[in-house]
C-alpha cells in the first residue's frame, strides 16, 4: 500500500489522500482485497476479505489493482539502496515475495558484519536505516542478532510503533527468543496453530524440547528452524548482487551535489581501492561505480580495462569521462567503488606511465597503450576497441575476426595474400554492372543508385569457395575479384560470381 501511495506521489496523482483506498487481486475467479490502507483498516477491512463485503462494510471504499510485479521491482531497488550500508543485501526467503509470505510484507536481510563502524555502531546503523527508510514513506522494523532467524524474529515481534528497531547483544540470541511466540520461528501457520493448542506459545517452552519429541508432530522444520535461530545450525542465504572481493566505500558527513566533488570522490576511492589491489597483487578488470542518492535512488556507473589495472590515477580518468552522465540527484550520501572482475597482477606490470617504461628505457611494455584504449572506450563505449585477428580461412568475410585489444593467446600470424581493402562492407552488396568481355573488368557499374565509370582495373583474383563449409544442395561459386578505380579516383573492391557482380570492399 505504501509503495502504491509512494509511486502515485512521485506521479503528482496524489489523489485520494485521506479516503478509504484498498488493493484488490483476482483469484479463483473473484475478488478479493490485497492490501488496505490505515483508513480501510480501521473501518474493520483487512488483507484477504472479498471485495463484495469490503463494499458492504464500507461503500466510498477506493480500489486499485494489486501489481506484485511493481511490489517486486520496488523492494529489489530498496535492497540495492541498502548497499550504502553493506555489499552484502537479500530479499528475504521467508516473506515469500512482496505482499504475503511468513512476514506478512517485504523483508530484507543485510550482513553488516565489518561494516557498523562506518556508520558509528549498530544502533546507530539502525538508526539510520529505519530513519531514511521511514523518510520514504515506509513503515519499517529491523533487529540486528547473530543469526537471520533471530534478526527475523526480533524485527517482526519485538519492536513496536515507539520503538522500531532492536539490536540484540552477542551470544543472547536466546533471551531474545524466549518470550516470542512460535510464529517467531518463521513456522508456517498450521504449526503455529498445533503448537497453540498444545498450550505452546512461547518460544522458551520449546529450547529445551527434545526433537524427537517434536519431529512426530511438527517434522523436522520445527528443530531445524530452533536451531537456525540459535546459531546452532547454518542458514546459507545468496546476495542480491555477488559481492566484490575488493570494494572501497565512502561515507559523506553531507551530500554532495556538484561534479566536482563527485570526482574528488572518485579519486580518494580509486587510490583506496588502488592500495587493496596491491596488497592482494591483483589488477582490475571491470570496475563499478555506485552513488547512493539522498532520495532512496541509486546510479551505477559499470567500465571495463582492456588489462589489468590498479593505478589511481588511471582509475580516476576512466570515469573522469562519464561524469557528464552522472545525475546526483538531490545529493549523493554513500560512494563505493568496487572491482567486479581481477585478475593477477605483479608490482612488475604495474606502471603505465609511458615516461616510465618507453621513454624512458626505450621499450613500452604496453601499459601507455592500454591507458589509451581504456579512456577511448569508456568515451565511445564497452567493445568499440577491439584487434583484428586472423582466421583459418581464405574468404574475406570469414578471414578476420573481432578479438579483445590484449588477448591472452598471441596474435596469429597473417597469410600473404593478394592487396586487400581498408573497409570490407559486412555483406557484400550486389550492384549493376556492364563490361566489355565476360572475362573482363566492369567498365560502368551502379552502386547505391550512384553511377561509376571505372577508368583502371586490375584482376581477376580467383577465390574458390570453401566446399567444406558450404551446404551440399546449394553450393556456392568461385569469386573473380577486380580492384577498380573510377573516373574521380575512388577505388573499389568487385567480385564477379555466377553472372552477378557485388562490391565488397573500399581501399582508401
Amino acid at each position: 500500500m505504501e509503495r502504491w501511495r509512494r509511486a502515485r506521489r512521485h506521479a503528482a496523482q496524489a489523489d485520494w489522500p485521506a479516503s478509504p483506498v484498498a488493493l484488490v487481486r483476482a483469484e479463483a475467479g473473484r475478488l478479493s482485497l490485497a492490501a488496505v490502507d490505515g483508513a480501510a483498516e480501521l473501518a474493520g477491512l483487512a488483507p484477504g476479505m472479498l471485495l463484495a463485503d469490503a463494499r458492504a462494510l464500507l461503500p466510498g471504499l477506493k480500489t486499485a489493482a494489486w501489481r506484485p510485479e511493481a511490489d517486486a521491482r520496488a523492494l529489489a531497488r530498496l535492497a540495492a539502496w541498502c548497499g550504502r550500508y553493506t555489499p552484502w543485501s537479500a530479499l528475504d526467503p521467508a516473506d515469500g515475495g512482496p505482499g504475503g509470505g511468513l512476514g506478512g510484507g517485504a523483508g530484507i536481510l543485510l550482513d553488516v558484519t565489518g561494516c557498523s563502524h562506518l556508520f558509528g555502531g549498530e544502533a546507530a546503523l539502525l538508526a539510520d536505516l529505519v530513519t531514511r527508510l521511514c523518510r520514504q514513506g515506509f513503515t519499517v522494523r529491523a533487529a540486528l542478532a547473530d543469526t537471520p532467524g533471530a534478526a527475523w524474529a526480533v524485527a517482526r515481534f519485538a519492536t513496536s510503533a515507539g520503538e522500531p528497531w532492536s539490536v540484540v547483544p552477542p551470544g543472547r540470541a536466546r533471551t531474545a527468543l524466549a518470550p516470542l511466540p512460535p510464529a517467531a520461528l518463521r513456522l508456517p501457520p498450521a504449526s503455529c496453530e498445533l503448537l497453540a493448542r498444545l498450550g505452546l506459545r512461547r518460544i522458551d517452552e520449546l529450547i529445551d524440547l527434545p526433537p524427537a519429541l517434536l519431529e512426530p508432530r511438527f517434522g523436522p522444520e520445527l528443530a531445524q528452524r530452533l536451531r537456525q535461530a540459535l546459531g546452532a545450525a547454518a542458514e546459507p542465504l545468496s546476495p542480491l548482487q555477488p559481492v566484490p572481493p575488493w570494494l572501497a566505500r565512502r561515507v559523506f558527513a553531507e551530500p554532495i551535489l556538484t561534479a566536482e566533488d563527485i570526482a574528488r570522490g572518485i579519486q580518494l576511492l580509486a587510490g583506496e581501492l588502488g592500495r587493496r589491489l596491491e596488497a592482494g597483487q591483483h589488477g582490475a578488470r571491470q570496475l563499478e561505480l555506485t552513488l547512493y542518492r539522498v532520495d532512496g535512488t541509486l546510479h551505477r556507473l559499470a567500465l571495463g580495462t582492456s588489462r589489468p589495472s590498479r593505478d589511481p590515477a588511471h582509475m580516476t580518468r576512466l570515469f573522469a569521462d562519464k561524469l557528464g552522465r552522472v545525475d546526483p540527484g538531490f545529493g549523493v550520501e554513500v560512494m563505493t567503488l568496487a572491482a567486479a572482475v581481477t585478475e593477477p597482477l605483479t608490482a612488475l606490470q604495474l606502471v603505465l606511465d609511458p615516461m616510465a617504461t618507453g621513454a624512458a628505457t626505450g621499450r613500452d611494455d604496453g601499459g601507455a597503450l592500454a591507458g589509451l584504449i581504456d579512456r577511448l572506450e569508456a568515451r565511445l563505449g564497452s567493445g568499440t576497441v577491439f584487434r583484428q585477428a586472423p582466421t583459418e580461412s581464405h574468404l574475406p568475410e570469414r578471414a578476420v575476426r573481432r578479438g579483445p585489444p590484449f588477448g591472452a593467446e598471441p596474435p596469429a600470424a597473417w597469410r600473404r595474400a593478394g592487396p586487400r581493402p581498408l573497409r570490407l562492407l559486412a555483406h557484400p552488396e550486389a550492384i549493376e554492372a556492364t563490361a566489355l568481355l565476360p572475362d573482363r573488368p566492369p567498365a560502368r557499374f551502379h552502386w547505391r543508385r550512384v553511377p561509376h565509370r571505372v577508368v583502371r582495373a586490375e584482376g581477376p583474383e580467383r577465390i574458390a569457395p570453401e566446399w567444406w563449409r558450404e551446404d551440399p544442395a546449394r553450393p556456392g561459386s568461385p569469386r573473380d575479384y577486380f580492384r577498380v578505380e573510377d573516373e574521380e579516383g575512388r577505388r573499389y573492391w568487385l567480385y564477379r560470381a555466377a553472372g552477378r557482380w557485388f562490391l565488397h570492399g573500399l581501399f582508401a
